[in-house]
């Protein structure tokens, strides 16, 4: 799992400052975890993160994000409450889902939003 830079965003998942409509800029379909050190539902998601990292290696990728060091990113994207998971299709609107998802809960949003 990679964690995000706002530079390393604007290039590997959507430039913000030169796009009004979300443009995906990945390979692969991705999950960025909007995350802080502190939160304690956070650090329940992520292990659940790098399991899924192994299992989907190569058709996904996982990233976060740390709300404390890139507020701007998370601005950007109206964080309020972490951890929030946004879930990117290569085509299509991403989907937001906020709270610490079970891992069955986030295989059914990789399949339903991502591997459609």
């Amino acid at each position: 799992m990679e964690s995000l830079t706002k530079e390393a965003f604007l290039q590997k998942v959507f430039d913000y400052e030169k796009n009004k409509d979300w443009n995906f800029s990945g390979d692969l379909p991705c999950i960025i975890d909007f995350y802080a050190d502190w939160c304690q539902p956070c650090k329940i998601v992520a292990p659940i993160l790098e399991e899924l990292s192994e299992d989907y290696k190569g058709k996904i990728n996982i990233y976060k994000v740390d709300t404390e060091k890139e507020k701007e990113l998370a601005g950007a994207f109206g964080i309020r409450s972490i951890p929030s998971i946004l879930f990117c299709p290569k085509e299509g609107q991403p989907q937001m889902a906020q709270g610490a998802l079970p891992k069955e809960q986030m295989e059914k949003a990789i399949n339903d939003i991502l591997l459609k």
